[in-house]
């Protein structure tokens, strides 16, 4: 463990009085955060927060204690309704009540948390089960079938001739847990039941198993066909909805689910701070412990390529590791027969940085509470924090800004490169991995969400290989921070030019990447992610600028954007236009949603969601469908489940991190922001002249006095901004 944040003294600061040196205002060792005080007026906000979050009407939860994507339910985002939910959530959710158990001495909401998970997305042995799973063969894990580029090129035939390597670890997850099951979370659940799949084919319960997404990269939202998890062909067509993915010459009854890795790694992530605090505390949460634990084990699956085939070497079956990319991948899926004995796994080819997760990789490689019981797992995690560092130092433009990812397998058919792309272990640099309707790294929340992870295991190791990473992209995402007009931005959607160097172990600088930012908005939650990066790296650092900036973003959300709910600001969707999107059906295919709808050639988006002509929203959304004007565009105000937890849980690292006072350092004059004022009113100062000046916030280093050391900290901090 490394020792936190040192003093520099005043003395060494004097002796060089260089404008680089900048002055920690808070000194705290590794643990102190978790058993030391707070800063309470943060942890008073997140109290605030939270208690709005978990009061009995504030509409997060479904009657079950699920956590809906959002309160409201006119909304198309990945999720393509309000209420359902996202393993995303789910981890948000065991975040936050962590977050909780650490502030305030109650751990209960943080084993509920895990209670409610495995009772509802982590599918049971109903769901997945054991007379299926058991037959599964790891030297044959599934039949391949290519990926292709457009929806309309589905359904995808299945290939048995094509090469399939052996899966490596499920013989040892058998025999340490004693079952064939799969224990991680399902990322997508209809919490009501709104499309009314039901589960296991019953058509009527609740916190059903579904999925959309299925054709190919350029499938965005507005073109997916909703379908079962468990699909028992009394939905959709002759042959359920599996006709429309797969070609095959026959169908059988079938369960599948598909797992987001980044949401597994944010629960094991958020699990090490309940362990910490519950520590401390004299608190056991043991069990729980132990369930992220196992998560980890089973989340290495994320690590293979999608049919196990050798990493580098794509054209070639893999005999086991050979197959490992050592970093997490864009999901892992199994499934098997519901009326006959089979079952299949499979990972993806696809990484994104954006779904990194190198903290959860040192917890579960080097704590001995988390590192997970299969034989080879800490060692497998182990390789992949390596692996992953160097993913992040080979992505990173020439401006600091983080690149999209690298594939195993180009076009998702394992085709030849083109040549020039540059590679990382052998595998293709791709712009946007998986997705491109919208580019699956346009949306600056991938930055932030990905960069906080770096960030906190930068202050919790002080590993050397993160300095220039760091350092890099904290300067970046600073410049980017526009405060105006009491408010502030930050970018919205960001875009790309070039590629990384090829890999050869350093980071080059990468002179030919580059990022720009296309937009720029307000997002409360992207806002969120980047304060909580931006604290854990002032507080590994001793940055000013970035500590600064984490608080002034905290306190603008605070005071602009409070309501009754939580945090909200009203969104214009000028892409509800795609409503009426036409959904990709083959020729001579008819089918049938559980509602009615028909599934046929040449139907929209909203012909086989008919239920969201009857949200109180739509009225807004019809009439910009009418009328196709810009200034018609719905406008609606957002609460995000994921978003407020985001928010609520930065108030709580800040509180943590930084115990020591809510000043803005470096804000003289106390007007909310550090500019030119405050360098003249302390050079005033300096000069014996008579100011109103706040000094605690004047004295950037915190040493009790207002003095040189100061003047150039300030001086420092604009450069910077």
């Amino acid at each position: 463990m490394r020792k936190g944040i040192k003093r520099i003294s005043a003395m060494a600061v004097a002796a060089s009085m260089t404008l680089s040196v900048m002055v920690p205002s808070t000194v705290l060792a590794v643990g102190d955060e978790i058993t030391g005080p707070v800063n309470q007026e943060y942890a008073d906000r997140f109290n605030t927060m939270y208690n709005k979050i978990m009061a009995s009407d504030s509409g997060y939860f479904s009657p079950d204690g699920v956590p809906y994507h959002t309160i409201e339910t006119m909304n198309v985002e990945a999720p393509d309704y309000g209420h359902v939910t996202t393993s995303e959530a789910f981890s948000y959710y065991m975040w936050l009540e962590a977050m909780n158990g650490r502030l305030n001495g109650d751990f209960s909401g943080f084993k509920k948390s895990w209670d409610v998970a495995e009772k509802y997305i982590i599918p049971s042995d109903k769901d997945q089960p054991e007379t299926s799973m058991s037959r599964y063969d790891p030297s044959k894990p599934a039949t391949y079938a290519g990926e292709w580029q457009d929806p309309s090129k589905y359904p995808s035939k299945l290939d048995s001739s094509a090469p399939v390597g052996k899966d490596p670890i499920f013989n040892d997850l058998k025999s340490t847990y004693g079952t064939s099951m799969i224990y991680g979370m399902h990322w997508l659940l209809d919490v009501d039941n709104w499309y009314g799949f039901g589960n296991r084919g019953d058509g009527t319960s609740k916190n059903s198993y579904i999925n959309t997404f299925q054709r190919g990269e350029q499938e965005s939202t507005w073109e997916t066909i909703p379908q079962p998890s468990w699909d028992a062909m009394k939905f959709g067509g002759k042959n359920g909805f599996l006709d429309l993915f797969t070609g095959d010459s026959s169908y059988a009854t079938q369960f599948k689910y598909t797992n987001a890795p980044d949401a597994d790694a944010r629960a094991v992530q958020a699990t090490y701070l309940a362990k910490e605090a519950a520590k401390s505390q004299g608190v056991n949460i043991d069990t729980y412990v132990k369930k992220a634990s196992k998560m980890g084990d089973y989340l290495r699956y994320s690590m293979f390529d999608k049919y196990f085939r050798k990493v580098g070497d794509s054209a070639q079956a893999g005999t086991g590791y050979d197959a490992c990319m050592y970093l997490l991948s864009w999901y892992y899926a199994w499934g098997g027969g519901v009326s006959s004995q089979w079952a299949w796994v499979i990972g993806s080819s696809h990484n994104h940085f954006g779904y990194q997760n190198p903290f959860a990789a040192y917890v579960l490689s080097t704590d001995a509470d988390m590192k997970p019981k299969a034989a080879n797992s800490s060692t497998d995690w182990g390789k992949s924090l390596d692996r992953q560092i160097e993913f992040y130092q080979w992505l990173q433009s020439a401006e600091g800004a983080i690149a999209g990812g690298a594939s195993n397998s180009y076009n998702g058919r394992y085709e030849t490169w083109p040549s020039g792309t540059s590679k990382f272990y052998g595998m293709g640099y791709v712009e946007n991995p998986v997705y491109a309707d919208p580019g699956s790294n346009t949306w600056f929340g991938m930055q932030c969400w990905s960069m906080q992870r770096i960030m906190q295991l930068y202050y919790e190791t002080g590993d050397s290989r993160l300095k220039t990473l760091a350092d890099n992209w904290a300067k970046w995402a600073n410049s980017e921070i526009k405060f105006e007009g009491g408010t502030y931005s930050i970018p919205n959607t960001i875009d790309w030019e070039g590629q990384p160097d090829t890999w050869n172990g350093t980071y080059t600088g990468n002179p030919n990447l580059h990022v720009s930012v296309v937009n720029r908005g307000t997002d409360l939650g992207v806002t969120s992610s980047l304060i909580n990066a931006l604290s854990y790296y002032a507080a590994a650092s001793g940055d000013e600028t970035s500590r600064n900036n984490a608080q002034k973003l905290l306190d603008t959300v605070w005071a602009n954007y409070q309501d009754e709910k939580g945090i909200g600001a009203p969104e214009t969707r000028t892409d509800y236009s795609r409503f009426n999107q036409e959904v990709y059906v083959p020729s001579g295919w008819s089918g049938t949603m559980p509602n009615g709808d028909k599934i046929q050639p040449g139907i929209k988006f909203i012909d086989i969601r008919s239920k969201y002509k009857q949200d109180p929203n739509w009225p807004q959304v019809e009439k910009y469908l009418k009328s196709g004007k810009a200034e018609d565009a719905p406008t609606i105000t957002y609460h995000r489940f994921w978003a407020q937890s985001e928010y609520a849980v930065a108030n709580g690292v800040y509180a943590m991190l930084f115990p020591d006072g809510g000043g803005l350092n470096g804000d003289a004059n106390g007007d909310g922001s550090i500019d030119a004022l405050d360098l003249a009113m302390v050079k005033k100062f300096l000069l014996g002249n008579t100011v109103d000046m706040n000094k605690e916030n004047a004295d950037v280093n915190d040493d009790g006095s207002v003095d040189a050391l100061d003047l150039a900290a300030i001086k420092k901090i604009l450069l910077n901004q």
